[in-house]
């Protein structure tokens, strides 16, 4: 810290006072250039035989030689400068780690962290043999210490083998890695593809149909946000404010602490920060926490060809620090700082063109809201079938309905399924109040607006949008369905969505799957899920943060799971604090969705639940009897 404070006053003093304190800045430089042999920090901390490695600190110049754990001494490395060394793990680092040593001619420094060593231990695939994989489809594999994994062995079209690697993953971490399969160089047909690692492992993967993209796709900019501005954070000013670190050294001076795989991604490929300007004269300076060094593009002030504008005004600059040594080695030590005057970040993000496939076809998909599970029978004018949402449920209803639901329900089209039980049948969909029906007036057998299905039952399509006084009378007086000579079967929504060959339409994003390890839930606490950010070591796994932000927090996930004849779920908390919606999930609930293939999927949304205030420090979890976690993942 003392070092930090040194490199801040002298910056201060140049800024405040002028040139004639350069001098100083420049003794303090120069004293810093002659500590004595030390080791600071080293990258990464965990490595494989042939792992590339950085080791910072001071007074490498004649560094001679570095022994690693289990005395294995190293000769041949790069010297980078008097305070960094590239150097790749040698074989024979002894199994339980220890401390690294540099040596001169006389004199000798040690670590203060030990070094450990991983072995990558492969569990599972996002894709089972047989299945097919089409070009530009992510495929994740799931295990311990991926990131060892340096390359994807493929065919190409010539049944050739091709090499990804390992900085073309779509998210590399330890317990995942995602790749994406060529496009058009890829081998069509079926073939096992092999996964490299840097100490010499050749784990297989399993047998896939291989195709490559239809000639119908398109490029498609996706962009994924690494962090984000939640406005609590100001205009800079030669400040301090917008550091960040890597999870391998978090200091809690940064603003945000980034995920190691994404840090290193950041590191080697191309990212970019959103900003808005607050004056007519800015200055982004990118540099170290320690303000030393900074990236060799320099200050990019207002005018610069690295700012493009936005329609709105905001501004972004591409930035890619992979021709910059000195710069990338001191940032796992010294962070990432963004500083200058005259803006605000709002935020930093990847931003890649991925193709999107062709060949594929409009589905019309079905949503269940609520389905009859066979104990509600014939209406005849009562009041059984009545509605509400969470925020009025009054126990008189027949199920409540989740508000996210609800609010769809109240602003676009959905749809119910009845069965008529007798020739003449009547259906009114007024409020549980019977105050004010739907403008649409009461619907009879032969209406227009009942089309029949080949199976007897019928379906009325409905919307509300049009009807203000219904409406506004719903929240307050519920939504019933009522008449004589029918029994509603099923409240749904119809929706058409693109599938198939990736051209636009939803794929499954697997989140975890389980590797077998775990068995069925018992009022246990072993699926427990916390984001990166919060790990304690108890969760069985971590979610990448912009995950747990994007989908987990603020979107829809799946749970996939297989269970006995009687499931009793609860989605709560790892303190066991509140429960999703308030209530356990049983069999025969309509939230639980058949596969047909003895397994259920459950679709979950906490928007406007108050799980929401308690997830993120007390993590996720699954508990209850009766089933067994499969896996989790999302539609994009």
């Amino acid at each position: 810290m003392k070092h930090i404070i040194n490199y801040l006053s002298a910056l201060l003093a140049v800024v405040l006072i002028g040139t004639a304190f350069t001098a100083c800045a420049e003794d303090d430089d120069n004293g810093s250039a002659n500590v004595g042999l030390g080791i600071k920090v080293f990258s990464p901390t965990k490595v494989v035989t042939n792992q590339p490695m950085t080791i910072n600190g001071s007074g490498f110049n004649d560094v001679k030689e570095i022994e690693f754990p289990g005395g294995t001494r190293v000769t041949d490395f790069e010297i980078v400068s008097s305070d960094m060394i590239r150097v790749n793990a040698p074989s024979g680092i002894a199994a339980e780690g220890g401390k690294i040593v540099v040596r001169t001619a006389d004199d000798e420094a040690e670590s203060r962290l030990p070094l450990t060593v991983g072995h990558t231990n492969v569990t599972g695939f996002s894709k089972q043999p047989g299945e097919s994989a089409a070009g530009g489809e992510l495929i994740t594999v799931y295990g311990k210490d991926l990131e060892f994994i340096n390359s994807v062995e493929l065919l190409d079209p010539d049944s050739v083998p091709q090499l990804i690697d390992h900085k073309d993953f779509y998210r590399k971490g330890t317990n995942n890695l995602v790749f994406r399969v060529p496009q058009k160089n890829i081998y069509k047909g079926t073939f096992a593809g092999t996964l490299h690692t840097y100490d010499g492992q050749s784990i297989p993967m399993p047998e896939l149909a291989y195709e490559p993209a239809a000639d119908d796709g398109h490029w498609e900019t996706v962009k994924t946000v690494i962090w984000e501005n939640d406005g609590t954070h100001g205009n800079i000013s030669w400040n301090g404010d917008y550091r960040f670190a890597p999870e391998s050294n978090s200091t809690g001076e940064e603003i945000a602490t980034i995920p190691q795989d994404v840090w290193e991604k950041m590191k080697s490929g191309t990212f970019f920060i959103l900003a808005q300007p607050n004056a007519d004269w800015y200055n982004v300076r990118i540099t170290t926490g320690w303000w030393d060094p900074s990236w060799k593009v320099g200050d990019i002030g207002a005018g610069n060809e690295n700012i493009i504008f936005n329609d709105d005004g905001t501004f972004y600059i591409e930035l890619n620090f992979t021709d910059d040594a000195d710069f990338v080695g001191a940032l796992d030590d010294r962070h990432l700082l963004f500083t200058g005057e005259g803006y605000t970040p709002l935020q930093l993000y990847f931003s890649e063109d991925v193709w999107v496939g062709g060949g594929g076809h409009m589905e019309v998909v079905k949503t269940s809201i609520w389905k009859n599970d066979g104990t509600h029978g014939n209406i005849s004018w009562n009041g059984d079938y009545r509605f509400a949402p969470e925020s009025n449920s009054t126990g008189e209803e027949i199920y409540t309905v989740p508000l996210d639901v609800w609010e769809k329900m109240k602003s676009e089209t959905f749809y119910i399924l009845a069965q008529p039980n007798a020739d003449w049948y009547n259906v009114r969909v007024t409020t549980g109040w019977w105050d004010v029906n739907w403008k649409v007036g009461d619907i009879g057998a032969g209406s227009e607006n009942i089309i029949l299905n080949d199976d007897g039952t019928f379906y009325i399509e409905m919307n509300f949008a049009d009807d203000p006084d219904f409406v506004d009378a719903l929240d307050g007086h519920h939504l019933l369905f009522t008449g004589e000579g029918y029994t509603p079967l099923e409240l749904y929504f119809q929706e058409e969505e693109w599938v198939g060959g990736g051209g636009g339409g939803a794929q499954e994003v697997v989140i975890w799957t389980n590797d077998g390890s775990l068995g069925e839930v018992n009022w246990n606490g072993d699926y427990r899920f916390s984001s990166e950010s919060k790990t304690t070591g108890e969760e069985c796994y971590a979610i990448p943060q912009s995950i747990w932000d994007s989908v987990i927090m603020n979107g829809t996930f799946y749970l996939t799971a297989k269970g006995s004849d009687w499931v009793q779920m609860r989605i709560t908390t790892g303190w066991w604090t509140t429960t999703w919606t308030g209530d356990d999930i049983t069999t025969g609930s309509d939230r639980i969705v058949d596969n047909g293939d003895g397994t259920y999927t459950i679709e979950i949304n906490f928007s406007g639940d108050a799980v929401l205030d308690y997830l993120d420090d007390q993590h996720l979890l699954f508990t209850g009897s009766g089933y067994t976690p499969l896996k989790l993942s999302y539609k994009e």
